[in-house]
């Protein structure tokens, strides 16, 4: 019986969970298919602000449908895409860019990630070589060579 009632929650959990999950689909706005194009290329390039691990193309958040529509906007005004780009970046920060230009305020961004991986490996050197000579047996005297052999032999 106790068995019975854990799969039937387990099973309303997984129903519940699972529609909770599911996305409604970006529904175009634009009636022009070349300036939804051009919005979904412009997005893809874009971070969800509130997500951040999706393209603005990509995310469902509520945030992500207003700066879409912004980005129509500024599309329709007549914008280029490194407008847009700007326009955005001026107003969120560098971060909002998938692909961060290479400045100094983003130098962590891109050569951080390597940075720490060599000073990892230098670390690794250090501490293998400790190890190394530590491990390393010491050499015996004379002294110590006959002791060993007097403690084998009888």
């Amino acid at each position: 019986m106790k068995r019975l009632i854990l799969n039937a929650a387990m099973a309303v959990s997984m129903v519940f969970f699972a529609s909770a999950s599911i996305g409604r689909e970006a529904v175009p706005m634009a009636e022009d298919p070349k300036l939804e194009a051009r919005l979904v290329d412009i997005s893809q390039e874009l971070r969800c602000m509130v997500c951040q691990n999706e393209s603005l193309a990509s995310s469902h958040a509520e945030l992500a449908d207003d700066l879409r529509n912004e980005v129509r906007e500024l599309i329709r005004s007549g914008k280029s895409d490194q407008e847009v780009k700007d326009f955005l970046v001026a107003r969120y920060g560098d971060f909002v860019l998938y692909r961060p230009e290479v400045k100094p305020l983003t130098w962590v961004l891109w050569f951080g990630p390597f940075v720490l991986l060599v000073i990892a490996a230098i670390f690794l050197g250090v501490y293998l070589r400790q190890r190394r000579a530590l491990a390393a047996p010491a050499a015996m005297s004379d002294h110590e060579r006959e002791r060993a052999k007097q403690l084998l032999k009888g």
